[in-house]
């Protein structure tokens, strides 16, 4: 009998977002509070298309590629501080 790989899955859903370039039709985008970021990753660890960066040394630690995020709000929603907002695209916030 064949033995089956075990796989370890992580995140909130099965889909996989492509990595192409967003574009102008995303509505909202996270904001850090940096004051309150613990620099723990989660929000890299669960970004669906790896974009997000955490650079310990850093005041701003947390770094988006915004050309690339969806705006799907996973950082926000798992971020242990909820340091992280979604804000309105558009925004001057």
């Amino acid at each position: 009998m064949k033995e089956l790989k075990k796989h370890n899955v992580q995140g909130p859903v099965a889909t996989t977002f492509t990595a192409s370039n967003t574009g102008s039709w995303r509505l909202e985008r996270p904001k850090v509070n940096f004051e309150e970021c613990i620099k723990c990753g989660t929000c890299a660890m669960v970004c669906p298309v790896n974009i997000v960066e955490i650079k310990k040394e850093e005041k701003e630690c947390v770094v988006f590629d915004f050309n690339y995020c969806k705006g799907c709000g996973i950082c926000a929603n798992e971020c242990p501080k909820k340091c992280i907002s979604m804000v309105p695209e558009r925004s001057e916030v």
